[in-house]
């Protein structure tokens, strides 16, 4: 970076203050990230399912639509994807801590206020809005924490953290069940709000890692990848004596002050230079402060937009089978509690499959977009078969399935989104990546409530869910064949390197030879 002195037409080369990434520590106080994680995950995307048991008082109370009522799951959802962006530059402006604990009050505010709603609309607002925008600063920033302090068991780890999801969903579904017969939904809704105050606890937890501060030209911070961070004037006055050591006089690439000096011309030239050099400077100052709270320049990854695409058809086919599971239950003349018995059916082998397809992608046996794939396309296929239930044992073992399919894609797609775009870019790749899903999270309900209305048949939802997880699979695929053209071309780019080198020594051989 240049800087142009007033005194003297003198540009100086100024150092930074760098910001070198933390070693993620893989155990320690990761143990307590690991749990706050667990308890959000159970809090957040746990809670989502359990709404399950809420749909079926809701929509008797309120006399409504399978439609209508849908959009309260859905509007919670798709705020959770559409303002994570924002999560992740509020964590990056202030401090993951802090945004959790104001996402944990907003949840806790948001159900106990929609326990007294007297309409659909102000549970939209309450139990939908309000809620999902603490789901948008819980969720994102923790995952992201999480991320930080794993890198050698991170599949692991995030296939932990994901099981809170599955353990919360086995106990809450009765439970809340058995909450509504004593004290209705309303009363029911109001422990809920507070149980989900918890997320303050949980966003206490998230100490941030230590990084290393020192200063460096910024060009060579550039080459080595570091991340440029403005000083605060404290800082910037302890490091004045540093930044004159770091200062390299010049006039121009083109001459010296003696030049100037023998050719005075030449000093409007300069000058002209110097006030472009300024305003370059200023754009890259911005640019910098930019990247740093969201990465925009993600949009230009094709891999990430790809398995961004992915997101959105999957997160179609995501959230409905386990909003209607109940409700399909109890429309085959199910009873109540077998009903919510089928969730936690579900939950256990989700719980399995998450722990084990995540201890399995850490083995590194296939790749793991193929792993991926194959999974989307068998969640797929369950779901279609699933109107083909009709009693309870089926319904059983349907439930079983698809815990154990949704369990296996849920351990490794945050995981895999570490693989396409780095641990140091995955806070705003999060956030972005929620952002283009939360179509999906939004439609995805709310399409499948239309066929149930229409066909009169809560199996058309599982219907629609199946084909939208299939369709997601060929992106992967899209995917999986971009990682091979990349690895043979840089396969390619290596084998030349290495026929140069071997060319300039022979030819180095033969001159020596000569001689």
């Amino acid at each position: 970076m240049w800087q142009y002195n007033m005194d003297s037409p003198v540009m100086t080369q100024k150092a930074r203050v760098v910001v070198a990434p933390a070693a993620a520590p893989d155990g320690g106080y990761a143990r307590f990230i690991l749990l706050s994680c667990f308890l959000v995950f159970g809090l957040t995307y746990g809670v989502i399912k359990v709404f399950g048991v809420f749909y079926v008082e809701i929509h008797r109370h309120f006399e409504t639509t399978a439609t209508g009522t849908s959009w309260i799951t859905s509007i919670a959802v798709a705020t959770l994807h559409f303002l994570a962006p924002v999560a992740s530059a509020l964590s990056a402006r202030y401090s993951h801590r802090s945004v959790v604990m104001m996402g944990g009050l907003m949840c806790g505010v948001g159900v106990v206020f929609g326990s007294f709603a007297r309409n659909l609309n102000e549970l939209y607002l309450t139990v939908g809005l309000l809620n999902g925008l603490g789901y948008a600063m819980t969720w994102p920033p923790t995952v992201t924490m999480l991320g930080l302090y794993f890198e050698k068991r991170r599949p692991v780890a995030n296939a932990l953290a994901s099981s809170g999801e599955c353990i919360l969903t086995f106990v809450l579904t009765p439970l809340f069940q058995l909450l509504i017969d004593s004290y209705s939904w309303r009363g029911a809704l109001l422990i809920l709000g507070g149980l989900q105050f918890n997320l303050c606890v949980c966003g206490m937890l998230l100490r941030p890692l230590k990084t290393t501060k020192y200063v460096i030209c910024e060009d060579k911070a550039e080459e080595e990848g570091l991340s440029l961070e403005l000083l605060p004037k404290d800082d910037l006055e302890q490091s004045k004596p540093m930044l004159l050591d770091a200062e390299e006089p010049r006039v121009s690439d083109h001459g010296t002050i003696k030049d100037f000096l023998e050719d005075p011309e030449e000093i409007p030239n300069s000058t002209m230079k110097v006030q472009d050099s300024n305003y370059r400077t200023k754009r890259a100052e911005l640019r910098t402060k930019i990247l740093r709270y969201v990465d925009y320049t993600l949009i230009t990854n094709a891999k990430f937009m790809v398995y961004s695409m992915f997101g959105v058809f999957a997160a179609l086919g995501f959230f409905a089978p386990a909003l209607f599971l109940i409700p399909y239950a109890r429309s085959k003349g199910i009873e109540e509690y077998e009903a919510a018995a089928l969730m936690s059916i579900s939950a256990v082998l989700d719980l399995f499959g998450r722990v084990f397809f995540g201890w399995l992608a850490n083995l590194r046996l296939v790749e793991m977009v193929l792993q991926l794939t194959a999974t989307m396309i068998l969640l797929g296929t369950v779901l279609l078969l699933c109107p083909l239930a009709s009693s309870y044992l089926e319904l059983a073992a349907f439930s079983a399935a698809y815990g154990l399919m949704y369990g296996a894609a849920v351990a490794i797609h945050i995981t895999m989104l570490a693989e396409i775009v780095g641990v140091n870019r995955l806070g705003s790749a999060l956030g972005f990546f929620l952002l283009i899903r939360s179509s999906g999270g939004l439609l995805g309900p709310p399409i499948a409530g239309f066929f149930i209305d229409k066909m009169s048949d809560y199996g058309t939802g599982f219907l629609m869910a199946g084909v939208s997880l299939i369709v997601s699979a060929l992106f992967l695929l899209i995917l999986h064949q971009m990682n091979r053209r990349g690895r043979g071309s840089s396969t390619n780019n290596h084998h030349m390197d290495t026929d140069n080198i071997k060319q300039s020594f022979s030819d180095e051989a033969k001159e020596l030879n000569v001689t």
